[in-house]
């Protein structure tokens, strides 16, 4: 927690006073388990860990080579992370009152990290112990039955797997802020001197979030993997096959998903409502730049960058490579079975090595982002997003070598000897999809294009001109996105199904895999991809650091440039991350049907939405979207409400703040947004968990007493399919509508249409704080939502049938 000098407001230069700066770090907030680790001998961890390290690989090699092989890699993206943590903490901190604003940004960030991590923990074992007791009163599979694992195995499996992808999840979270909160006063600092230095400080800080992200989902699959395939025994006569195995990891992705979602509720309602009522009073009603030192909310904005988009879109991001790792897996192990490939570990294990990959080609990206030969250049700045752009054509570039690479590698099968070729293509098809994923929002969100320039004129004829062209942008985005999602998937089911592979019978098998292979190349880039989005808060919190540290106008022209590309990567980031879910569900809903036909010893391959119940089953998953969209959003304004009567009491109260006499009290606005956003996530959390299970409970007792056994299966199905089309689409209006709306403002910041102070300018402040909650709570919020509830339904099938 802030200590009390914080609390009191004692932070920032004023013009009337010397540059001297109370000591404001506060207690250390490092989780119990660091702690612990930092108190062990050095030579005693150090043996610890190769023990460890021996373990994994003991195990490993007892699976296949091929999990060795992605321990290794995800080793060496570990030691690379240190390496860019160890770079990016060697830059200066710059001057006393740049470094104080960043111990009190940092101590309220790791502070209510903590808080809301901890209430997290609490409801996910409450969860753990529901699972368990549903899975103990189960029916069991006949592949269960076969290998020999019970109620009580089955329970216990599910459980250790939900609890360790929370704890990862978590890992993820933490690491994605602990690495801002250090990072963003040293891009401050490197504005001095050099753009392109800034730059690339940001790059690796966010490099190294990245690397750890990717690299922890990868192996945490791979150690569950390799723990049960040499506990069960698969693969010995009398136990379990190595087709169904990848079916007892999907507590791992629901774990990762649970934890994700609350992440991002409480991470984004924090950040925006600390957002909108420090810009509502600061800029529209007293006319203050944004981040100046006078407004009793801006700690609390610059902390919410970090929780809400950092600590946030890490565990987002590990969500959505877990949930697309393992719903491949599984798809993968039913289409072996059925096509009776003799050895199966390859399509079974090739999502684990496209990541693996993954993790090399973006450390590649990364690195090539360089600063100048001289920094204490002051040269005119290069347009950060073709730098940043070239990084991405390099990995992109990679990616397409590596992925065929892959394919050739572990798809290869006697049975079709051109499959292989086939899936490549699907990959291409993925990486296309992103490409253009990331190029469509780019159009839509940067103010280089037309759509926000468009938007920023609408400003220049009033507050209710900008509402309305933002709102016609952000509908008409989602146009392009759904047309490139459509041609994805018809053509990597296309490309599958022609690939070659059979079943028993002669029909074509691998259309879903090659699905599947799609979402894995559109995936194949995510650790580049996340390093631009946790750029963009980084950037965001630096040209706060700057303001509020009052430092030269032309270092401030530094980072407002690196903030507006920070808007973009952000916002096409999240292009990427509903494109990808989108494929996801797609993969993860074919798995519930899958498991459900085998929970009901008869096949389910179709869902009739002319059933009455089905169809209603369909409306309340488009009305679930809707009504958590609404609900995040108001927690976002009830909040933001509060922050601007406490703001507008300090500017009464204390009248000398604007003359800088008196020092406003930024401790209460963090401590009435960190209570808040703890409070308002429950609600449109708890609606997103247990509406599907309630849902099909209702349907299935209705289905017993009708005389239709599957109806409380099928309800289920019917709501995922159309919460997954309706989620699409509202967070692709979201996001792009919220991320046009800042830049528009940013682009009449620049000095265009009036500059800042204009009218032009207040009524694009106005677009602004209507676009806040919807790019960073409720849009976000909605892509985690998409995955959690295919989940979901994946954990809870037995509950159904």
């Amino acid at each position: 927690m802030m200590d009390e000098d914080v609390e009191n407001g004692s932070i920032g230069p004023y013009q009337d006073r010397p540059r001297t700066f109370p000591d404001m770090r506060g207690k250390p907030c490092t989780p119990l388990v660091f702690r612990i680790l930092l108190g062990i001998n050095v030579r005693v961890l150090l043996i610890l860990l190769l023990l460890g390290f021996g373990a994994i690989f003991y195990i490993g090699a007892s699976t296949s080579p091929i999990i060795v092989f992605v321990f290794s890699i995800c080793i060496f993206s570990f030691l690379l992370s240190l390496y860019l943590a160890k770079w990016v903490l060697s830059k200066d901190e710059g001057p006393p009152e740049m470094a104080q604003i960043s111990y009190a940004i940092r101590d309220g960030a790791e502070g209510f990290f903590r808080t809301q991590y901890g209430t997290i923990s609490k409801m996910a074992l409450l969860l753990a112990l529901v699972i368990l007791c549903i899975y103990l009163f189960r029916s069991t599979t006949p592949q269960q039955e076969s290998s020999g694992i019970g109620r009580t195995a089955s329970a216990y499996i599910t459980v250790a797997s939900f609890l360790l992808g929370a704890l990862c999840s978590g890992i993820a979270g933490y690491v994605g802020m602990w690495v801002s909160v250090r990072a963003n006063v040293r891009v401050s600092s490197a504005a001095r001197r050099s753009a392109r230095e800034a730059l690339q400080v940001a790059i690796r800080a966010g490099g190294f979030s990245a690397m750890i992200v990717v690299g922890m989902a990868v192996i945490g699959v791979s150690i569950l993997y390799a723990v049960f395939y040499v506990w069960l025994g698969v693969g010995s006569p009398g136990s379990m096959k190595v087709t169904d195995l990848p079916l007892l990891l999907v507590g791992y992705g629901f774990g990762a998903s649970f934890v994700a979602l609350f992440a991002q509720l409480g991470g984004g309602i924090y950040t925006k409502a600390a957002d909108v009522g420090a810009d509502l009073v600061g800029k529209v009603e007293q006319g203050i730049p944004e981040d100046d030192p006078r407004n009793p909310a801006v700690i609390a904005d610059l902390v919410g960058d970090n929780v809400g988009d950092c600590a946030a879109r890490g565990a987002d991001l590990f969500e959505s490579i877990a949930a697309e790792i393992i719903s491949a897996m599984i798809l993968g192990g039913t289409m072996a079975e059925r096509c009776k490939i003799e050895d199966p570990s390859g399509f079974i294990l090739f999502p684990l090595v496209v990541h693996s990959f993954d993790l090399v080609i973006s450390s590649v990206g990364i690195l090539s982002i360089r600063s100048t030969r001289d920094p204490g250049v002051m040269a005119p700045i290069e347009d950060p997003m073709k730098i940043l752009q070239k990084g991405y054509s390099i990995t992109i570039l990679l990616a397409v070598l590596t992925f065929g690479a892959s394919t050739r590698w572990m798809l290869y099968t006697e049975q079709a000897p051109s499959a292989w070729f086939n899936f490549a293509l699907c990959g291409l098809v993925g990486i296309i999809t992103a490409y253009s994923f990331v190029w469509i929002t780019k159009y839509y969100t940067d103010y280089k294009h037309e759509p926000v320039r468009t938007l920023a004129l609408a400003s220049s004829t009033g507050h209710g001109t900008n509402i309305i062209a933002g709102v016609s942008l952000g509908l008409e985005s989602t146009a392009l996105p759904v047309l490139v999602i459509s041609v994805a998937i018809v053509s990597a089911f296309w490309l599958g199904q022609t690939s070659g592979l059979v079943d028993e019978k002669g029909n074509p098998a691998g259309g879903l895999f090659g699905t599947a292979v799609a979402t894995m190349g559109m995936l194949s880039t995510a650790a580049y991809v996340l390093t631009m989005d946790m750029f963009g808060p980084i950037a965001d919190n630096a040209g706060g650091i700057v303001e509020m540290s009052q430092q030269p106008e032309s270092v401030r022209e530094i980072t407002d440039i690196l903030d507006a590309v920070g808007n973009t990567t952000k916002a096409t980031t999240k292009g990427f991350a509903i494109g990808s879910a989108a494929l996801a569900s797609f993969l993860l809903f074919s798995a519930y049907m899958d498991e459900v036909a085998a929970f009901a010893h008869t096949q389910f391959k179709q869902v009739d939405i002319a059933i009455p119940e089905v169809f209603v089953g369909g409306l309340l998953g488009s009305m679930l979207i809707f009504l958590f969209s609404a609900w995040a959003c108001a927690a976002v304004g009830r909040t933001a409400q509060e922050v601007v009567n406490e703001v507008r009491r300090q500017f009464i109260e204390r009248p000398g703040i604007m003359d800088y006499k008196e020092k406003p009290d930024y401790g209460r606005c963090v401590a009435i947004v960190a209570s808040a956003s703890l409070k308002e996530m429950i609600k449109p959390g708890a609606l997103a968990i247990i509406s599907p299970i309630m849902i099909g409970l209702a349907f299935r007792i209705l289905g017993h007493y009708v005389g239709h056994p599957l109806l409380g299966a099928k309800v289920v199905a019917a709501m995922l399919m159309f919460a997954t089309v309706s989620g699409i689409l509202m967070a692709l209006f979201l996001n792009t509508a919220g991320g046009a709306w800042d830049n528009a403002k940013k682009y009449i910041e620049t000095g265009a249409l009036g500059g800042k102070g204009s009218d032009a300018h207040k009524a694009a402040v106005t677009g602004d704080t209507v676009g806040d909650p919807f790019k960073d709570t409720a849009g976000p919020s909605l892509h985690v939502l998409i995955k959690m509830l295919a989940t979901i339904t994946l954990v809870m099938a037995p509950v159904f049938v």
